[in-house]
């Protein structure tokens, strides 16, 4: 038997059916009319933003879109926040129909000439990856006659400890290096460009406290040095996010009140040029991963060499993540329960797998549970953020998951 991660608190403790939103589990699949389906308590998400609000007084919030772009999830975030952060022209699309164009940042390292001209066009601020990137923006904002809200995203060289995708500290396809980047923003400066600061992103999924703070810290140093160099002082600084949340068993969620203590006190000790910059965290799955739920019915039990399987109609095709394929080096489990038996005891170890053609769909990997037969439903917690749009929706031709915002 292998454990899994610690149900959210806002799911645990419940007795016979799975509530979501105050709605018993089974009324949201009828609603939906089949499963697979994703649903989102936006209530969770709100209570999320509270609690940074709380901790960061001063400090202005971005939701990344790409943690769980669907559009009705976006429209509601979007009131509580102050920007939203996109990585796509289509996810540009998105963020205008519910925040005004200053309000969101375009990132990403491979922007087409189209997307520059967008954003462009939009008047959204593009964070420029590279001295290339620069050159063409510039290029096509002077055809254009528009002035552009160009920031310079620097690769950071510092990187966040114990993140799970570092990206600051070594060669990246993010950014441009901090070595080179006062020069391009001398250079957007001089070609009229409107520039709006400096982004700097070192690592996501990070649960140690201390690691975040020494690496805002870090970052304070990074930008106030960059800003002399340049001569100049940013508008913005956005200081990344990489807050983590805790989907594995023995992850500790993270006390972000700590970061926010920490980080006030670095702000406190700024250097002068910083003085009137504005700062910035951009978040994505700790706002949003906790709000959602992956509802699947069970559609076979077998036994096979000892073992017993069950056998859903869901799979990695709707949440890659939880089956282990998504940025993890070792299979490790999701919070996991028999959305219909909640609170009884386990009686069985059992493999939860897919409906997909291979090995790699196994959502649950040797865990105790009730017994569960067909027609009952299984609920994948921590299912907000990278679900449904970060998995191989096409693979082998099976429909797409339902999703519904409670």
């Amino acid at each position: 038997m292998k454990p899994m991660g610690t149900i959210p608190p806002e799911f645990g403790g419940r007795r016979g059916m799975l509530a979501i939103a105050g709605r018993p589990a089974a009324e949201w699949a009828a609603l939906a009319a089949d499963t697979p389906l994703f649903v989102y308590d936006p209530a969770i998400a709100a209570a999320r933003v509270a609690r940074f609000r709380a901790a960061f007084p001063g400090i202005e919030l971005s939701y990344a879109i790409k943690a769980n772009p669907y559009p009705p999830l976006v429209a509601r975030m979007a009131a509580l926040v102050d920007g939203l952060d996109v990585a796509s022209v289509g996810e540009l699309r998105l963020a205008l129909g519910s925040k005004a164009a200053g309000a969101v940042g375009f990132a990403g390292p491979g922007k087409r000439d189209t997307e520059l001209a967008a954003a462009i066009e939009a008047r959204a601020t593009i964070n420029l990856e590279s001295e290339g990137e620069a050159v063409r923006a510039l290029a096509i904002a002077e055809r254009l006659g528009l002035v552009p809200r160009l920031a310079v995203r620097v690769n950071p060289d510092i990187e966040l400890r114990g993140s799970g995708m570092r990206m600051g500290g070594r060669p990246s396809p993010f950014g441009v290096d901090a070595v080179r980047a006062a020069a391009l923003v001398r250079q957007v400066m001089a070609a009229g460009a409107d520039w709006r600061g400096f982004h700097i992103y070192a690592g996501s999924q990070a649960l140690d406290p201390q690691a975040i703070i020494d690496t805002q810290g870090a970052t304070l140093a990074l930008a106030a040095r960059l800003a002399e160099e340049a001569g100049a002082a940013p508008p913005v600084v956005n200081l990344g996010g990489g807050f983590g949340v805790p989907y594995f068993p023995n992850d500790q969620s993270l006390d972000v009140e700590r970061v926010g203590v920490a980080l006030a006190v670095a702000l406190a000790r700024r250097g002068d040029i910083l003085a009137d910059t504005q700062f910035a965290i951009e978040l994505g799955r700790w706002l949003v991963a906790e709000c959602g739920v992956y509802l699947t019915r069970v559609i076979d039990r077998k036994e096979s060499g000892g073992e017993l399987f069950v056998v859903v109609d869901g799979g990695l095709h709707h949440q890659l993540a939880a089956s282990g394929n998504f940025g993890t080096v070792v299979r490790r489990n999701y919070p996991l329960a028999v959305a219909n038996r909640m609170g009884e005891p386990a009686t069985e170890t059992v493999s939860v797998v897919g409906c997909l053609c291979t090995p790699l769909d196994r959502l649950g990997d040797r865990i105790a549970l009730p017994h569960a037969e067909v027609g009952d439903l299984i609920a994948i917690f921590m299912a907000g953020a990278y679900g449904a749009s970060a998995s191989p929706a096409a693979f082998l031709g099976h429909p797409p998951a339902a999703e519904l915002l409670a």
